[in-house]
């Protein structure tokens, strides 16, 4: 690694223990990565932030490097964590884990990272722009930065965000290079995606198409678009964000789309090594369910729904109450845009509760009694089963919501059918 003078002496202590550590770090995952030198990053977004997941070993960690003094140099903002803060004991969440998951935003705070708590930074903080570095860390987060903004950014860990955030750098390699974002597959789909779940659907196929890939999973997509409506957005973030979950895909390119494979696509082609092709999405939709019996939640919000989301949400419910409860995970910023223009009221109103500060994945499903989940995600459909042991129903937007109306009979009549790992591919 060649650092600058500006880095030796923050590996000297000029900005603090605290940040010393940092450099040390990132100069340690620089040389194993492959890095020359550090490329200054514009924002930070750290996960690791859930209890659940770090428990006291990952707190008392956070909580000695918060003691060394030093701060974030650069915007940081935090991923979810396992609890919401204003509604905790509504939701019934135990008080012992949400003291323990305050402490946990408390150290982070300490260390000058906001409390965000959203894993779609790109609707609660300013978004950044095309070319920008960055060190996020959560998965889906890391995709749409990278294929949707045109954004550079390697998936970071908790601890390397947190030195990310300290020091203003990370170092240049992968997907902060020209070289590390050439797609390594095309993937030509023959079939039609026209809703978000049906592009999450092929997120996670192509994410396992390419999980085993020893050159890297980067695939460049033929044959499908987005929406051109405002439902555009949530289409391509349900599409990198199974890609994520399921093939730890960081990039993707969409021709005539992204913002690389729109000013570049024929020459990002033919880097390309393999061909592949997607010509049915029935597979992956079976292998995404996996409920038996009734729903005890329909959940939407993941990752995080943004205010167009929440709207289109409003239009189908057509002032129904759900009878199955509607969790609808999203930002508190987005919340308060919800809140003030009457749209949370709305909803709230119709049985759909705006859930904020944590995800269906991280929070602690079974202390609350839920055992089957509808939803129309397919990276929560994919992390629901192992991580938190309840059952998936994955359907559409429309299809859960008639679920939450109907008081779930939908996915009481289905039953999970085995998918080949293929799900349509060739």
């Amino acid at each position: 690694m060649n650092l600058s003078q500006d880095e030796l002496a923050i590996l000297s202590g000029s900005r603090g223990s605290g940040a010393a550590r940092a450099m040390e770090i990132l100069s340690a995952l620089g040389r194993i990565g492959g890095a020359e030198d550090m490329v200054d990053v514009c924002s930070v977004q750290v996960s690791g932030v859930s209890y659940r997941n770090i428990g006291p070993h990952g707190l008392a960690f956070l909580q000695e490097w918060a003691g060394q003094g030093s701060k974030a140099v650069v915007p940081a903002y935090m991923n979810p964590g396992g609890a919401d803060r204003r509604l905790w004991q509504t939701l019934g969440l135990p008080a012992e884990f949400v003291d323990k998951q305050e402490r946990v935003i408390k150290a982070l705070s300490k260390l000058g990272i906001k409390p965000t708590l959203t894993c779609t930074p790109y609707h609660a903080a300013p978004r950044p722009k095309f070319g920008d570095h960055l060190a996020w860390s959560e998965s889906s987060a890391v995709c749409y930065a990278n294929s949707v903004i045109g954004a550079r950014t390697n998936r970071e860990g908790g601890p390397s965000a947190i030195a990310a955030a300290l020091t203003g750098r990370t170092p240049r390699h992968t997907l902060h290079t020209d070289a590390g974002r050439l797609p390594t597959t095309v993937v030509e789909v023959g079939c039609p995606a026209p809703t978000a779940s049906d592009a999450g659907a092929l997120g996670y196929l192509v994410g396992q198409l390419l999980a085993h890939d020893p050159r890297g999973g980067i695939p460049f997509i033929r044959g499908v678009e987005p929406p051109e409506d405002s439902s555009r957005e949530a289409w391509l973030k349900a599409l990198g964000a199974a890609m994520a979950a399921s093939g730890s895909v960081g990039l993707f390119h969409l021709e005539g789309v992204t913002p690389e494979a729109a000013a570049s696509g024929p020459e990002l082609q033919k880097a390309a090594g393999r061909k592949v092709k997607v010509d049915s999405l029935e597979g992956a939709k079976r292998g995404l369910f996996s409920a038996k019996g009734r729903p005890s939640l329909v959940a939407f919000g993941c990752p995080h729904a943004s205010l167009d989301e929440l709207k289109r949400l409003d239009e189908l419910l057509k002032g129904r109450k759900a009878v199955v409860p509607v969790w609808v995970f999203t930002s508190e910023a987005v919340r308060k845009k919800a809140e003030k223009s009457g749209l949370a009221g709305r909803l709230s109103s119709l049985g759909a509760a705006l859930i904020a500060d944590t995800c269906i994945v991280v929070a602690p499903l079974a202390d609350m009694g839920i055992t089957n989940v509808v939803t129309d995600s397919a990276k929560a459909a994919f992390y629901l089963p192992s991580h938190q042991g309840v059952g998936v129903c994955f359907e559409s937007q429309e299809a859960a919501v008639e679920a939450a109306v109907a008081g779930g009979q939908l996915c009481a009549s289905k039953a999970p059918q085995a998918a080949s790992s293929g799900g349509g591919a060739s």
